[in-house]
């Protein structure tokens, strides 16, 4: 297991040939028409939907769906599911490589992803991250009983929420620690009891011949040229996504013991799979 790994580590180099111009071509607009135009029509169904379901969203998740499967296909990469995903509200952790965790998780099951707030303001990802539901939090333990009753609001209208861990993404090579800071309101008296945890891995494979960080976005990397390294690039790899039993929250009175017992079965499918440097 890699303990020295860091962001600062360089990107796999771009060298976009005329044929991958081409495919850009081809790809971004449609892409960009799906996105958006799925943004414009979840926003005019949301007029309606708020004031007739307020926080419940009965149907704008299934727009988020449409859209990030079909985002999927039009990127090519090759996009299967192990197990299922768990039924009724509660918490869902997972892995974190890259900006395409968002399609890919997205794709199978309705979530709402939990981020940082600096998030909000990013373009592009930020507008539609909060069009779809996403909680935004500051890692401030001031804030830590707000966002309890945040959490628990969510969940109680059925809400999956969804976590990152590590707190960060990396080149996908490296599983970092899981911080248990981000479980201590899942042990709270208002939500132990009930709540349940899916844990989820995402084990994303680079195409032939490609660098085996195709997919791992981290650091300062920016997105304009990630997102047109994916596009171009000759050929696709794929991702398989594994949805684990859920673990009762009720079951830990240490954050630290969840958060670690979650990270080992995160783990085990990227062990096995030799994604991880040893």
């Amino acid at each position: 297991m890699i303990t020295n790994w860091s962001p600062e580590l360089p990107p796999p180099d771009i060298k976009i040939t005329p044929l991958g111009w081409l495919r850009f071509a081809v790809k971004a607009p449609s892409i960009g028409i799906l996105v958006f135009g799925g943004l414009f029509v979840l926003l005019l169904v949301r007029l309606v939907e708020r004031p007739l379901c307020g926080m419940d969203r009965p149907v704008t998740p299934f727009i988020t769906l449409f859209v990030c499967r079909n985002t999927l296909r039009l990127i090519g990469i090759d996009y299967r599911v192990i197990g299922e995903p768990m039924k009724g509200p509660g918490a869902v952790v997972a892995n974190h490589v890259s900006w395409m965790d968002i399609f890919i998780l997205n794709a199978r099951k309705r979530i709402y992803f939990v981020s940082k707030a600096e998030v909000a303001n990013w373009p592009g990802i930020g507008w539609l991250a909060r069009a779809t539901g996403t909680v935004f939090i500051r890692r401030d333990r001031k804030d830590a009983k707000a966002q309890i009753t945040q959490f628990q609001e969510r969940i109680s209208h059925g809400h999956k929420l969804l976590f990152f861990p590590e707190g960060t993404s990396t080149d996908g090579r490296v599983l970092l620690p899981f911080k248990p800071t981000l479980f201590a309101a899942f042990l709270a008296d208002e939500m132990r009891e009930t709540l349940s945890i899916q844990p989820v891995t995402m084990v994303y494979r680079a195409a032939e011949g490609a660098d085996i960080r195709q997919y791992g976005w981290w650091g300062n990397m920016d997105f304009g040229q990630h997102f047109l390294a994916v596009l171009t690039a000759p050929k696709q790899g794929s991702v398989t996504v594994v949805y684990h039993d859920p673990v009762k929250v009720a079951d830990y009175s240490d954050r630290k013991a969840l958060a670690r017992d979650l990270e080992v079965i995160v783990r085990k499918p990227l062990a096995e799979a030799g994604i991880l440097d040893a």
